[in-house]
């Protein structure tokens, strides 16, 4: 069975990197977790149908898969809800409206501090306890909802794990927009500036963000976007619908990457001929 969910997991990862390419703002993120509540249905359905061979495979798909893919769920409805309520405002009014959902995740943390020094010291001497279903224990200080939750289809920690996983996310999503509203003025003092167009630049970072050079493959393409912008001096505004004008495009849609590999090529020619 775990191959089965690691496929899954796997089919719904390439489902999500590519709606993020082709969609975009809150469009995008209501596309996104669409697809994921269906995934999620469709592996209840089958573990609902199929048993685990082993307590250890059971463990293993309520500890690791399942909250990979509630992770999701939880960081994209998160990042929904910040993007909807954003006031309008100056730059303070932002800051603090970022750093009291900061808090919040902090709150959790606090909250939860025994689970999530057990979760991430990778202990497993309560696994029997937390991922296993019908195992419910008072004594683990569980939450109101692991009561209420379907007990064909989690255990009393399997949510909670989820919500790390996502809260870690979250966590880096929110000081990136952080750090990005209050380096806004540090475009105008960077030293090294972007001089070609702004879909010249989106061109460069959905290509290196596609070929998975940044963390394994790992890092999300709004983050390689803020490095970018506060690297070199430019505000992309809206990449998503860059991105669909480059696909847009009846002649040379990569028409950037031709020019750089046609120059590169070009002074490596000349400095053969030396």
């Amino acid at each position: 069975m775990n191959n089965y969910f690691q496929k899954r997991l796997n089919d719904l990862k390439n489902e999500v990197d590519l709606l993020q390419i082709e969609t975009s703002s809150l469009e995008r993120i209501e596309i996104i977790i669409s697809t994921i509540v269906k995934s999620l249905s469709d592996l209840k359905k089958y573990v609902i149908e199929n048993e685990f061979r082993s307590i250890q495979e059971e463990i293993y798909f309520f500890k690791y898969q399942k909250p990979a893919i509630i992770a999701k769920l939880i960081y994209f409805n998160a990042i929904y809800k910040i993007e909807a309520k954003k006031p309008y405002g100056g730059q303070q009014v932002l800051e603090d409206y970022l750093v009291k959902e900061l808090s919040e995740l902090k709150r959790f943390y606090d909250r939860n501090n025994e689970f999530c020094k057990y979760y991430r010291t990778n202990s497993t001497y309560l696994d029997h306890k937390y991922f296993v279903r019908e195992q419910h224990d008072i004594k683990l200080s569980l939450d109101t909802f692991s009561f209420e939750a379907d007990s064909r289809f989690s255990t009393s920690h399997d949510f909670k794990v989820a919500k790390i996983i996502a809260n870690d996310r979250l966590e880096i999503y929110l000081e990136n927009q952080l750090n990005n509203t209050n380096q806004k003025l540090s475009f105008e003092n960077c030293s090294l500036k972007w001089t070609a167009s702004k879909a010249a630049a989106t061109e460069l970072i959905y290509g290196l963000y596609l070929s998975g050079v940044f963390n394994n493959g790992q890092a999300d393409i709004v983050v390689i976007v803020r490095h970018f912008e506060h690297l070199f001096g430019i505000d992309l505004g809206d990449f998503y619908h860059t991105f669909t004008e480059l696909k847009s495009r009846k002649i040379n849609r990569t028409k950037f990457s031709d020019e750089m590999r046609e120059a590169l090529i070009k002074r490596m020619d000349e400095q053969d001929e030396k």
